[in-house]
């Protein structure tokens, strides 16, 4: 196979390597990090003792499921101690940690990442892995309009640019306004945000500024944080603002940046599977997913961060495995991406429900605006999902016509009625980060 511009971040000795070999490689590397979690972590020692498990045990492939899964709680109990503040999930001595984040905490209290300096170089190896993939070159200039803080988000990215070659521009004091007159200042053209703020960029350029977002050059847009960009009418409507491609990519503080979608855009995205185990396992069993179609929970072990490692980890994110990607990488396929999370699919009136299909009714209907919100609550004793919609214009389009062809797209699409509540176009709250549209009251 012939492989145009091939260099370092396009690596066909890996990235298309046969099936077995990879699997090979990727067996040798988790048990090297298992015994080295064992030997050095006092969290994974007790973890393991716990369950009557030894690296020793772990002899075949087979053998993977017999290692128990760490949670996010896993590290919270560990932490907060001596030493200061990683406590015994730290492998390594103090003195050699050079870098410092932690979780966004919209699940609970953050968890602290350290790293030493050849784990952040890693992550940045994996991330440039992903803007290679989606077209990034040297190029390139790329505004990252965020501020940059203790949460470990866009940091890895920044520097992942850097490696391969791109020109960034850091836009993190900025206001929205302020970021998109310096994307056109500078002729930016890329860009890193999560989907809901490409959403509120272009709403904000159009409606505040006066300006065609797609007239600011921008060509690719990186997005993480959450599923939109893996959902069709989503990434439907971030292209068409932008007159730019939008690529998906997935990761986690604790984990790094695992899988991408790449420039052949597959409809899923790639488990970065020379750097990451990425499992898939029965949503009630926990066993292992192999076959195509079948929804699971992503179980991922990080093969070469050594300071805090990060073994079996649940995700808590749901997704399933697709064909092959005519790109030419083994590496396989998560077939639409992230699908949600396993906290947030619950039981609806005895149907099974995930957020991501209101979002892709609700963005796939030109008459309403991005943002939305969707609230579970119990009236008496059944369940109620409320949902509120932005008219983008109700002097042009009034509630009633557009109510029965949301209520009639929404129950083909989740088999559940709605109460729908019309908003004024610009009235519902807006987010630059993680958006906190979902909530499901009957949890508290």
């Amino acid at each position: 196979m012939e492989i145009k511009g091939a260099d370092r971040y396009w690596n066909p000795v890996l990235e298309t390597l046969p099936r077995e070999r990879l699997r090979a490689l990727q067996f040798k590397k988790f048990k090297r990090i298992v015994e080295w979690g064992y030997q050095n972590s006092r969290l994974y020692r007790r973890l393991y003792d716990a369950a009557g498990f030894q690296p020793g045990d772990l002899k075949t492939w087979d053998d993977i499921d017999k290692v128990p899964t760490l949670q996010k709680e896993d590290y919270r109990g560990a932490q907060a101690k001596e030493p200061w503040p990683y406590g015994d999930s730290l492998c390594v001595p103090l003195e050699q940690v050079t870098e410092c984040h932690q979780t966004s905490g919209t699940t609970g209290q953050p968890v602290y990442q350290p790293d030493t300096w050849q784990d952040w170089e890693w992550w940045s190896e994996c991330w440039a892995y992903i803007l290679w993939a989606q077209g990034f070159r040297s190029k390139d200039r790329v505004f990252i309009p965020f501020g940059y803080n203790i949460f470990v988000a866009y940091w890895a990215g920044h520097y992942a640019c850097e490696k391969v070659g791109c020109e960034v521009v850091p836009g993190g004091v900025l206001n929205t306004e302020e970021r998109l007159l310096k994307i056109r200042e500078l002729k930016a053209t890329a860009l890193m945000a999560t989907p809901t703020y490409v959403l509120t960029m272009a709403e904000t350029c159009r409606n505040k500024l006066g300006l065609d977002p797609r007239a600011l050059g921008v060509e690719r847009i990186l997005c993480a944080g959450e599923p939109g960009a893996s959902v069709p009418a989503t990434k439907k409507r971030m292209e068409e603002a932008w007159g730019a491609k939008v690529f998906d990519h997935v990761g986690a503080t604790e984990i790094g940046g695992w899988g991408y979608e790449c420039s052949y855009q597959p409809g899923g995205i790639h488990a970065n599977e020379a750097f990451f185990l990425v499992e898939l396992v029965d949503l009630d069993t926990g066993k292992p997913i192999e076959e195509p179609g079948r929804p699971g929970k992503i179980v991922i072990t990080a093969f070469d961060r050594m300071a805090q490692p990060c073994i079996r980890f649940d995700s808590k994110d749901v997704s399933m495995w697709g064909g092959k990607c005519a790109c030419g990488r083994t590496f396989r396929l998560l077939q639409g991406g992230i699908h949600g999370r396993v906290d947030h699919i619950t039981k609806v009136k005895g149907v099974l429900f995930s957020p991501v299909s209101v979002e892709e009714v609700v963005r796939g209907m030109p008459q309403l605006g991005d943002e939305y919100e969707l609230t579970i609550s119990k009236k008496g004793d059944l369940d109620q999902i409320t949902l509120k919609v932005e008219l983008i214009d109700q002097t042009a389009v009034l509630p009633e016509v557009v109510r029965p062809e949301l209520e009639r797209e929404l129950r083909l699409k989740t088999n559940l009625s709605y109460a729908i509540e019309f908003h004024p176009f610009g009235s519902l709250p807006r987010y630059e980060v993680k958006a906190r549209r979902f909530k499901d009251l009957r949890k508290h």
